[in-house]
């Protein structure tokens, strides 16, 4: 059932990003008089295929990992003379970059859209509260303690964990200092922390910046109490059910979810004799955690079961963040910048090595994230199908042949120097455009391999 929710989550998600994607390309096409001969979503062999009353045929293929708009044009086919006005090649060149770039700006636009029906909603957020401060950590010696809420990182307003992280992201591969605006427990004064790094994460995965500030975030206690049991794990073997309550493995009390995940990580193949509570009634129960290899070679536990979390549970953690109809348009814009520039950013140290290609996410990832949000709530899988489309819209403008924003280049060199570029130069740079995007493809996917 999981892994159904997971396709179909990606396939729903992807597949309407491409769309979108697609279809900024195909109006300002029809709008500029190009004749477009097909709108594809996906590739390879079509599943469904239809005609408009303008001849353009519209398909959905098999392969959903991308999508095209096929126009007319006499680099790719001999165009009888009566249609040569309807072709692509012939149009002037602010025509054609207005059809290129439509796809891109059109991703952008619609992040817009779902951040501005998120706001309209409410997004609920963590109210980012310190919990734990580890000893001798960065922000141990910038004098943070726990009960301090955040409020801004380097004079960026912060309502949430999300937000913290972010703005910590951006300081990656840096030196100096992170500047944090704090509010202690009982007050409205806001105070400023220095929190001096100095290369910070150089190289290193980006999953826990917080951490490697020595911040815990506060987070309310969850009981040891199982939720999903996952079909065929060690947990649905062992005949654990859900709602069961840990009360004890081996000599050792369990008074927490937290403490229970510790146990089982640290006990990979190893019989962990369980006290139990079920309906008021204590069983014995043994479980043994499979095994999982990490890539660094440390082995953990895990066994196929999820935590069951209370209704309403830790609200007094959580704040909604709600704007009306007008000041949600801004605040969506200003979410869908600060991602497109955190994007930039990202790829710009990755490519100076500040930033570790391990972070490089591709299908399998985007599928396992795409099934977890779902599960999570519609406010969760709109929030990440917005930070896809950004990053699909900002990737497709990157100046790398083959991609939207190689076109580009060439038709701005054509607007500067007042003839096109040479069809040879743009062959080579698709050849040289493509090795370079089957290269990060097979990086990424290698990634998502490896944290399988």
């Amino acid at each position: 059932m999981e892994m159904i929710q997971t396709i179909l989550a990606f396939v729903f998600a992807l597949g309407v990003l491409i769309f979108v994607h697609e279809y900024g390309h195909f109006w300002v096409a029809r709008r500029c008089g190009v004749k477009v001969l097909r709108f594809s979503i996906g590739f390879g062999r079509p599943l469904f295929s239809r005609f408009d009353k303008h001849g353009t045929e519209f398909t959905v293929s098999a392969i959903p990992l991308g999508g095209y708009v096929k126009m007319l044009d006499e680099r790719e086919a001999d165009v009888p003379t009566e249609l040569l006005a309807q072709t692509f090649n012939r149009k002037p060149v602010l025509q054609r970059i207005a059809i290129v770039s439509a796809g891109p700006i059109v991703n952008l636009v619609f992040a817009v859209f779902l951040y501005w029906v998120m706001f309209l909603f409410g997004v609920m957020s963590v109210i980012p509260v310190i919990g734990e401060v580890d000893d001798d950590s960065i922000a141990y010696r910038a004098g943070l303690f726990s009960g301090q809420e955040i409020v801004s990182v380097d004079g960026r307003d912060t309502q949430s964990w999300e937000e913290v992280n972010l703005s910590l992201i951006r300081r990656v591969g840096g030196s100096g200092d992170i500047i944090m605006g704090l509010k202690s427990p009982g007050s409205t004064l806001v105070e400023e922390r220095a929190l001096l790094i100095e290369e910070w994460l150089v190289g290193e995965e980006l999953s826990r910046p917080l951490a490697m500030l020595g911040i815990e975030p506060a987070i309310p206690v969850l009981p040891p109490v199982m939720g999903e049991i996952i079909a065929g794990g060690p947990a649905h073997e062992a005949g654990l059910l859900e709602g069961d309550k840990i009360l004890a493995s081996g000599e050792e009390v369990v008074e927490s979810w937290s403490q229970w995940v510790s146990i089982i990580r640290n006990s990979p193949g190893e019989s962990l004799h369980l006290q139990i509570e079920r309906n008021h009634a204590r069983l014995a129960l043994t479980v043994i955690p499979e095994v999982i290899n990490g890539k660094s070679g440390v082995q953990t536990g895990r066994i196929g079961a999820r935590v069951f979390v209370p209704k309403d549970f830790g609200a007094e953690h959580q704040r909604v963040i709600r704007y009306g109809p007008l000041a949600a348009v801004p605040a969506a814009f200003e979410k869908m910048w600060d991602r497109s520039i955190l994007t930039l950013e990202s790829i710009g140290k990755m490519l100076q090595g500040l930033i570790s290609v391990d972070n490089l996410s591709g299908p399998i990832t985007i599928a396992k994230i795409a099934g977890q949000m779902v599960g999570y709530g519609p406010e969760a899988f709109f929030s990440f199908m917005a930070y896809l489309s950004v990053s699909l819209g900002i990737l497709n403008l990157l100046p790398i042949p083959v991609l939207d924003g190689g076109h580009l280049l060439y038709y701005l060199a054509e607007l500067l120097k007042g003839s096109p570029v040479s069809e040879k130069v743009q062959a080579m740079g698709a050849r040289i455009g493509g090795a370079l995007l089957l290269a990060f493809m097979t990086l990424a996917i290698y990634n998502d391999i490896a944290r399988l």
